[in-house]
């Protein structure tokens, strides 16, 4: 298992036109939560990016708001699809488009949802929480949302909208 600690700011911005980014990659997941009981968050992913797939294994301890404990792995498509069947945590998957593109020797990741043409979700991997960002001049960013849950992945899968559309803006 591939141990790390990570260092992730999300911010909620206006979905960008992604043809003005320099994407290195483009990647499709489907994201499920599995059951737990030690605290840690635990989940399955399929990734397919350019027809090949590929499915991992996560378990996640927050630490803070923007750091936490990640351990990773690949795993077979039939222990993907055990998993799923048999410790899927209630509620739906999370479907989303990935695409990673660089700006000023920064790697972001522009998480795209199927329920929101306006929105999107955008992160950083970074050495420290005090790391200046130099934020893209072409994606408007509205807000940081890393410490607030209504924004994880599971409760965006869950309300199948963003917090902003579940009260009439941004529809």
């Amino acid at each position: 298992m591939c141990k790390k600690y990570e260092i992730e700011r999300k911010f909620l911005v206006e979905f960008p036109d992604v043809s003005e980014l320099d994407v290195k990659r483009r990647i499709g997941i489907v994201q499920t939560y599995l059951n737990s009981a030690d605290g840690k968050q635990r989940r399955v992913r399929s990734v397919d990016e350019n027809g090949r797939v590929k499915y991992t294994y996560t378990e996640k301890v927050f630490l803070t708001p923007v750091t936490r404990e990640e351990n990773e792995y690949e795993i077979s498509g039939e222990r993907y699809r055990e998993l799923v069947s048999n410790d899927r945590r209630e509620g739906p998957p999370v479907e989303k488009v990935r695409y990673c593109f660089d700006y000023h020797d920064q790697l972001f990741e522009l998480d795209t949802y199927p329920f929101s043409d306006k929105l999107a979700i955008m992160e950083l991997e970074l050495g420290s929480p005090e790391q200046k960002i130099d934020f893209p001049d072409n994606v408007r960013v509205l807000r940081e949302v890393s410490a607030d849950h209504r924004y994880s992945n599971s409760a965006l899968a869950a309300a199948g909208a963003f917090p902003e559309q579940q009260i009439g803006e941004y529809i």
